[in-house]
């Protein structure tokens, strides 16, 4: 009889705590709002293999409070449009955090709808949201890279430059960046000699690239991404351009490089975060060193050979994830704003992460560097060392 009252007793119990085993065990779902389709595409598709090793490794790791982790991904089609859609309707589920979109036009679409949260990681370096906003950019600033893309110039002696850029917001972003960073310290001595626009869908820019070629710069920077940058890069083939060639990390994807190997030039570079390995080229910390090892290591469990999507949505996606376990799975937007604002010495995959100093991003120029394509070894590889100063030789 004694027996058979403890039986009860464990049952009761048992079923007593069944609601809180079953809640431990519900996935910590995390909205992602994502060009996975339309011309953005090329981006989207890359962050979410990223996503997925990082879900398969944090999970590995106890997701969050014991609940694993699933992203569920929306496709927003490359349009602001859909994109707001698409936020509207994660909006109305209450969640404490979102992420997305893959683009500057789609982010600054959803930018409105976040007064009061949700927390929203926007995945495109183009994107700058105001100081104190529930919306934080991944990666570093497009203007920081401008910056360093510019004082490499300068060591490098390339004072004559064409620009060229799309007329979309991206464009208009890299164009109002790049005036900017003319008239800092780093550009002194730079010269425009050339600047040239063209709309993103159309099909020939031969006239714009052979005004560039009269011009007879030293470096030629055309800042678009996807398609469009094909349309430049055959342009310049075609009219015989061999001037060093540079164009915004967007574009640096192992898919996009391997389709236009066939026209690309010869010199070819892009700023870019300081994800590379580097071997010894610059010290960025054994911290860093650290959490780039890891970068590598989940990408390569996965079957992924990482790129500059990789790098774009690994670090936002680790420090929602590193927000969560800290303040746990049921904080709001309110606590995962508040906790990232505060954060400094997170050691990420592009580097030494401080919202203090660079509040709704977390890093600088100090964590970019101009890379170059080699085509010998089928990757990017460093060309100067952070802030774009000179490698030694």
């Amino acid at each position: 009889m004694f027996n058979h009252r403890i039986a009860q007793a464990a049952a009761a119990l048992a079923l007593s705590l069944a609601p809180f085993a079953a809640r431990a065990a519900e996935p910590y779902k995390i909205n992602a709002v994502m060009p996975l389709t339309g011309g953005g595409s090329f981006l989207g598709k890359g962050q979410q293999q990223t996503m997925e090793a990082l879900r398969a490794l944090a999970n590995k790791e106890g997701g969050i409070a014991g609940r694993p982790i699933e992203f569920v991904y929306h496709d927003d089609q490359s349009s602001p449009q859909t994109a707001v859609q698409l936020a509207n309707a994660a909006i109305a589920e209450k969640p404490a955090v979102m992420i997305g979109s893959s683009l500057v036009a789609m982010c600054n679409a959803i930018a409105p709808l976040l007064k009061s949260g949700p927390f929203d990681y926007c995945l495109s370096p183009g994107s700058h949201p105001p100081a104190g906003s529930f919306q934080f950019s991944g990666n570093i600033d497009t203007r920081d890279l401008m910056d360093t893309m510019l004082l490499n110039f300068r060591l490098r002696g390339w004072t004559r430059i064409a620009f060229m850029t799309s007329t979309d917001a991206s464009g208009q972003d890299a164009e109002n960046g790049f005036n900017e960073a003319l008239k800092r310290p780093g550009a002194a001595g730079i010269e425009v000699v050339e600047r040239q626009r063209f709309n993103p869908t159309d099909v020939s820019v031969s006239a714009q690239i052979e005004r560039v070629k009269a011009a007879k710069p030293q470096v030629f920077v055309a800042w678009t991404s996807g398609s469009p940058i094909a349309t430049i890069l055959k342009a310049t083939f075609q009219a015989g351009l061999d001037t060093p060639f540079v164009t915004t990390s967007s574009n640096m994807t192992f898919a996009q490089f391997d389709q236009y190997k066939d026209f690309l030039p010869k010199e070819f570079y892009l700023p870019a975060s300081a994800y590379l390995a580097h071997a010894g080229l610059y010290d960025l910390g054994p911290q860093v060193e650290e959490a780039q090892a890891k970068f590598f290591a989940a990408h390569k469990a996965a079957g992924i050979e990482p790129d500059n999507m990789a790098s774009l949505a690994w670090d936002p996606a680790n420090l929602l994830i590193a927000a969560l376990r800290k303040l746990g799975p049921d904080a709001k937007a309110e606590d995962v704003r508040s906790y990232l604002a505060n954060l400094t010495g997170y050691p990420g995959a592009v580097g030494l992460y401080d919202f203090k100093e660079a509040p709704q991003r977390g890093v600088t120029t100090r964590n970019a560097i101009m890379t170059k394509w080699e085509p010998g070894v089928h990757n990017w590889v460093p060309a100067s060392k952070p802030t774009g100063l000179l490698l030694d030789k």
